[in-house]
């Protein structure tokens, strides 16, 4: 019996792109923006660097990229 898969793809898919991506710069932009969301309030950076690494990687997790 014949397969019916198509081959993959040779243009990245968005997975594929942010899986090169550096998780650090990631995380970076992502708790840039939970400062700016704050009104840009000092003394939180390690509480946002936290969450934005949490929500990263839970995303990552999800989408099965490693």
């Amino acid at each position: 019996m014949k397969s019916t898969r198509k081959p993959p793809s040779s243009t990245p898919t968005r997975v594929q792109i942010e899986s090169t991506s550096g998780l650090p710069e990631q995380i970076r932009c992502r708790a840039f923006e939970l400062y700016e969301q704050r009104g840009r309030e000092d003394g939180h950076e390690l509480d946002d660097w936290l969450k934005a690494e949490e929500e990263l990687t839970q995303l990552r997790t999800r989408s099965g990229v490693a």
